[in-house]
């Protein structure tokens, strides 16, 4: 069932449509119209009355080529499009009504209706001082009346307006345009007041809503265009700004402010998704050079520097540059302390310096941020194991390398230390003994790290070797005596030590 109100407030939107109607059985048809202009008239009012506003349309287009004198097909035309909420081209045929028929008071008080909504406030109030003197109904008497009444008062709110905005009372001047649009919700010229009131408080996107309005209000407006474009620059929405200074450009290809600002967005972007194109494929120093270039391109707007620093942040974490990461991402999240990207991507790179509570902090940031993102949900669970980990057995500490070393890396550090450490070259007792465990926990290391399931799984946070994740008694186990262990050539064949290692 339907609520009372809204009841109401819909019988009360239909009401000029309505009163159209009412105006149109006591206005009637005047003498001399042809049989096929009648025709044309009647079908349109019966179309119109049951609602079906394109044919009723389609009728009067017909009775006013028939008969371009007759002002009911005018008028009846013009409730067409007042129904349709074609006001634009309502206006005209109520011109002409009252051009054809002078004392027609419901096409003059609709007409100025229809201005008073434009904001021409002084062609409205004529419109209603006339309906007022050409001896109307009490209905539209009081209607024209009230109007006047109204008109006089948006005159007088329309000067403050302007004044405040010239003492650069902008939050005032806000206020009394916002009871002035409520009535002339189409006058372009006081919207594009009231953006200019929101762009001087920094209210941006409440100033883009108003110009887009007055881009559609009044024809071949390259300034409300141009001034959206510069928003959405100033913003860092380099997308958006380039697609509303194409529009200007469209209306005016020579225009000189449009054409200037158009060729330094184009610039920008291109910079800008060419380095996202790199980053898809991987090739992370190249797109860091084409984002420094941007910021060369526009040093002055804030929102685009900050952007391209964090997209070098992602780019250096990608490619394994730690330091320089953690230095960019941090001046990132000194600007923007809630940047999402920069934290995932400087808690990666922390991880790559084993600064594992370092990245549990990032982590838990950006989840605080954004609670549904599965990266951070995943990064923390690994950055957690590691952390744990790390107060067990590190694998690449053992053989002092770093995460990110490569296999021939790994191999080179851990022949130095088997050498080094072998039991044989240690005689003293004790000495034998820690060299023995040193021994076997860098053979461990070494395996590890070069079998590329094995590191997956203990860069994953997961040992491998650690009995307590061996599941059925399966894998390799490195908990095992001296004893165990002789044999092994950590060079090969042809080294110093005539053994051979076998695993069991």
């Amino acid at each position: 069932m339907v609520a009372p109100r809204a009841c109401l407030t819909k019988v009360l939107s239909y009401f000029p449509f309505l009163l159209v109607l009412l105006d149109l059985q006591c206005e009637g048809i005047e003498g001399g119209i042809n049989a096929e202009v009648e025709k044309h008239l009647e079908m349109g009012k019966k179309l119109l009355a049951a609602g079906q506003l394109a044919d009723a349309l389609s009728h009067f287009h017909a009775a006013v080529d028939g008969d371009p004198d007759n002002y009911i097909a005018y008028y009846r035309r013009a409730t067409v499009y007042l129904a349709m909420g074609k006001s634009k081209s309502a206006l005209p045929d109520l011109s002409k009504v009252i051009q054809l028929k002078p004392d027609f008071t419901s096409a003059r008080l609709q007409r100025g209706n229809l201005l008073l909504k434009q904001g021409k406030l002084d062609e409205a109030e004529e419109d209603f001082k006339k309906v007022v003197q050409s001896n109307p109904s009490e209905k539209e008497e009081n209607e024209a009346k009230a109007q006047l009444t109204k008109a006089d008062e948006l005159q007088r709110l329309i000067v403050e307006a302007r004044a405040a905005f010239e003492n650069q009372d902008y939050t005032t001047a806000i206020d009394l345009l916002n009871i002035i649009l409520e009535t002339c919700v189409w006058d372009s010229d006081l919207r594009e007041l009231r953006a200019e009131c929101y762009i001087q408080i920094n209210e941006s996107g409440k100033a883009i809503s108003d110009l887009k309005a007055s881009s559609k209000l009044k024809n071949d407006n390259t300034e409300a265009f141009y001034k959206i474009s510069t928003i959405y620059y100033q913003l860092g929405d380099h997308e958006m700004s380039l697609g509303e200074i194409r529009e200007c450009l469209k209306l005016d290809p020579d225009h000189k402010h449009c054409f200037a600002h158009y060729k330094q967005v184009k610039k920008l972007n291109k910079q800008l998704t060419t380095g996202e194109d790199l980053i898809r494929q991987e090739k992370y120093s190249d797109a860091i050079n084409k984002y420094e270039s941007a910021m060369k391109t526009e040093p002055n707007v804030f929102q685009f520097t900050l952007y391209a620093k964090e997209r070098i942040c992602h780019c250096l974490s990608k490619n394994q540059q730690a330091k320089e990461a953690i230095r960019t991402c941090t001046q990132v999240l000194e600007q923007d302390a809630s940047n999402v990207n920069a934290l995932k991507d400087r808690a990666e790179a922390y991880i790559l310096e084993e600064q594992y509570e370092e990245a549990i902090k990032d982590y838990e940031i950006a989840r605080d941020h954004s609670e549904h993102d599965q990266a951070v949900k995943e990064g923390l669970e690994k950055a957690q194991k590691l952390l744990k980990q790390s107060q067990k057995k590190d694998y690449y500490k053992i053989l002092g390398v770093k995460r990110n070393a490569k296999k021939r890396e790994i191999i080179k550090a851990y022949r130095k230390l088997a050498m080094q450490w072998h039991p044989d070259n240690f005689q003293e007792e004790n000495e034998k003994k820690q060299a023995e465990k040193k021994f076997i926990d860098i053979a461990a290391a070494k395996e590890v790290l070069t079998d590329p399931e094995m590191r997956k799984k203990f860069d994953s946070g997961e040992d491998p070797l650690d009995p307590e994740n061996q599941q059925g008694g399966g894998g390799h186990h490195f908990h095992r005596s001296w004893n165990q262990w002789q044999g092994f050539n950590p060079f090969g064949s042809g080294g110093p030590f005539n053994f051979k290692f076998h695993f069991n």
